[in-house]
């Protein structure tokens, strides 16, 4: 064995050993908050796949979406039939030129009853809070009401917030948060959005 191929041999064990290592201390088992942020793309892709996973093992999932509700969305349209699927879409489909301030505030507020009740439910697995981000940065939401909200859910289940501008509190009180960066996107290159891909 060359010296190269030892030196990659104990970097690999050593790797091994930390690992494993990592995994003997993750003892705790409970629900998370994950939190997909960043300007980059995938974060309601990402929130999808892990609904899509929990819906495998037979969990009760539900998805509350803020702003792309009204949008096609072929994940959505593919999980639906789903028993164990319950979705709550913002009646308004917001947007961001908004002439009605007051119609948009108050189908967000509910929708957020829907995630309320989602959130205090105990045989729910998984909450997606798609796009909430958005409603806390312009003042539909109050931070206080969804902070408490999911701090007080019940401790099995998970929760997954999306959108760009993360609150910096919600952050923090996050297991894992996945910042999407955005190195490239073929919108600012002048391609359309992609069905099949993009929604």
């Amino acid at each position: 064995m060359s010296d190269r191929q030892q030196r990659h041999q104990q970097a690999m064990q050593k790797l091994k050993s930390h690992v494993d290592d990592k995994v003997a201390a993750a003892t705790e088992q409970r629900g998370q908050l994950l939190v997909f942020t960043g300007n980059g793309k995938g974060k309601t892709t990402a929130a999808w796949g892990t609904v899509t996973r929990a819906l495998g093992y037979g969990y009760r999932v539900g998805v509350i979406q803020f702003i792309k509700g009204l949008w096609e969305c072929g994940e959505r349209e593919r999980l639906i039939d789903d028993t164990h699927l319950d979705v709550h879409i913002m009646a308004t489909g917001f947007t961001w030129d908004t002439q009605n301030r007051a119609s948009d505030t108050a189908a967000c507020l509910e929708v957020w009853l829907e995630a309320e009740r989602l959130l205090a439910d105990p045989d729910v697995y998984l909450v997606v809070l798609d796009e909430i981000t958005y409603m806390l940065k312009f003042g539909y939401l109050e931070f206080e009401t969804v902070r408490r909200a999911i701090a007080n859910r019940p401790r099995e289940q998970s929760v997954i917030v999306t959108g760009r501008n993360a609150h910096r509190e919600l952050v923090d009180m996050a297991d894992t948060v996945t910042e999407m960066q955005d190195t490239k996107h073929a919108f600012n290159a002048g391609l359309q959005a992609r069905r099949g891909i993009d929604y």
